[in-house]
């Protein structure tokens, strides 16, 4: 992971901020269901916040800001089309020449999929970033507790969106539950949840592996000299 930014690296994670702030605005100035775009953004609006107002007492990397902004980037178009009729396959198709849905014989739109995995491996590093500031996790906890805690969240969000889908009822409930006739959904969603935030930690915990490795061969010894 990279060093938390000083003063002057700062910038990189509002800049960011910027970015996003308007693509968001961009994003919901006609959205196709605004009402379950203002549903969607419920989280976006207590999440942002908190990163702001701890922007001073915590910085994560810039790469963990990085992959919050890439998500949240994700949610945003997702809360623009409703998950559920984001046309990310024609968009494959314009790009590539062929639709990778029929091509895989998929037979429902998966991008709220992608975005539960894309949950798990971009939120992951800044989660893991707050539990070594905030507590102290030895050896395998150190990514145990982080992974725990992503599985926690996705099912008490998926526990969120049935209790609003319920209260809504509707079109509106059917449009945000966003199930598309699979009585898994949710199941699936978060065990893709868990698979991303361990694909990130797999990742993160080579990282740290090499760069243990590194600063152990470029260790002084007593004498003044460096082992190779």
């Amino acid at each position: 992971m990279n060093e938390r930014p000083g003063k002057e690296g700062s910038r990189f994670p509002l800049l960011l901020l910027a970015v996003f702030l308007v693509a968001a605005v961009a994003l919901g100035i006609a959205p196709r269901y605004r009402q379950d775009w203002l549903m969607e953004n419920v989280l976006v609006l207590l999440v942002l916040p908190a990163l702001v107002l701890g922007f001073r007492r915590l910085r994560f990397s810039n790469a963990s800001y990085a992959a919050l902004f890439a998500f949240l980037l994700l949610h945003e178009i997702g809360a623009h089309y409703t998950y559920s009729e984001v046309p990310w396959d024609q968009w494959f198709a314009a790009l590539f020449g062929f639709s990778l849905d029929a091509a895989l014989g998929l037979s429902r739109n998966h991008f709220d999929r992608a975005i539960h995995f894309a949950y798990g491996l971009l939120v992951t590093p800044a989660v893991v970033e707050l539990v070594a500031a905030r507590t102290s996790s030895p050896g395998a906890w150190r990514w145990i507790v982080p992974v725990s805690l992503m599985t926690a969240s996705s099912t008490l969000y998926e526990l969120f969106e049935w209790a609003a889908a319920v209260g809504f009822g509707g079109d509106l409930g059917v449009a945000y539950l966003g199930t598309q006739g699979d009585p898994w959904d949710a199941q699936q969603d978060m065990l893709l949840a868990l698979l991303g935030s361990l694909a990130a930690v797999a990742v993160l915990a080579g990282v740290a592996r090499r760069r243990r490795r590194r600063n152990a061969v470029t260790t002084p010894t007593p004498n003044g000299s460096a082992h190779r």
